[in-house]
């Protein structure tokens, strides 16, 4: 035996390590929690389901899923980078979580690049399921599979920005009421479900500027109409996501 084969070595172990780690436990956290479960995946997959089946809101020519898939999934993508997000970081800072977070080896950045991480592999499981569900019920998608993840990715930033900014600016109570009455509200005007052209004009104008609406139509330009990248609706996308993401980045507080 050689001398100091048992000598310790203290030290935080590589960022990339810890950031995995912690999205792990993230992911772990999230799936473990009844409440965000139902937010992110019962409840997009019963809507799916509910008005695939059922003749309840007019959706246009063709079949019904054609329209709601797309929406749904962009519903999704917003229940876990919004909503879900939201409301798990504002009472990790209410708990002074993020405080003892933020004074340990893991740099805040990286933390927060652990949560954003968490939110993709949350999706990818999201969408792997609402694909499956929206397939059985006929669905026929078309378009170029990159143009659909560019848009799920710009929506993610989007409304990843928007979250982080109301968890880390409000208190978590305040949060938790105004992440699930902000989703009510989208899932109704933001073309999920009920097509903006079903708005007056002028409403129609204002809707279609909003993150869910324009996630929502690009996603249906590609899957349903085989349209190559939605300029406009990516552009929408793009500028929520650095208003977002700059916002919060400034004023969020860790404590």
């Amino acid at each position: 035996m050689s001398v100091g084969t048992f000598t310790p070595r203290p030290g935080a172990a590589p960022v990339s390590r810890m950031i995995w780690a912690q999205t792990a436990l993230e992911t772990r956290m999230l799936l473990r929690n009844g409440e965000q479960l139902l937010l992110t995946v019962i409840i997009p997959a019963l809507l799916l389901t509910l008005f695939s089946a059922v003749d309840i809101v007019d959706t246009g020519e063709g079949k019904a899923v054609d329209f709601l898939a797309p929406g749904v999934l962009a519903l999704a993508v917003m229940s876990t980078a919004f909503t879900g997000q939201a409301i798990a970081t504002g009472f990790d800072r209410r708990y002074g979580v993020l405080k003892r977070l933020g004074a340990s080896p893991l740099p805040r950045w990286a933390l927060m690049t652990a949560k954003t991480l968490s939110v993709l592999v949350t999706e990818v499981l999201q969408v792997a399921l609402l694909t499956v569900i929206a397939l059985a019920l006929g669905w026929s998608p078309h378009g170029n599979p990159l143009s659909v993840a560019v848009l799920l990715l710009l929506g993610t930033a989007a409304f990843s920005g928007l979250g982080l900014l109301m968890a880390g600016t409000l208190k978590a109570e305040v949060t938790l009421a105004a992440a699930n009455l902000v989703f009510l509200l989208l899932l109704v005007g933001g073309g999920v479900i009920v097509p903006l052209e079903k708005f007056p004009g002028a409403v129609q104008s204002v809707l279609g500027l909003l993150p869910i609406s324009a996630l929502s139509d690009g996603l249906r330009e590609v899957l349903r109409n085989g349209a190559a990248l939605p300029w406009a609706d990516a552009a929408v996308l793009g500028v929520w996501a650095v208003l977002g993401l700059g916002a919060a980045a400034k004023w969020f507080r860790w404590e």
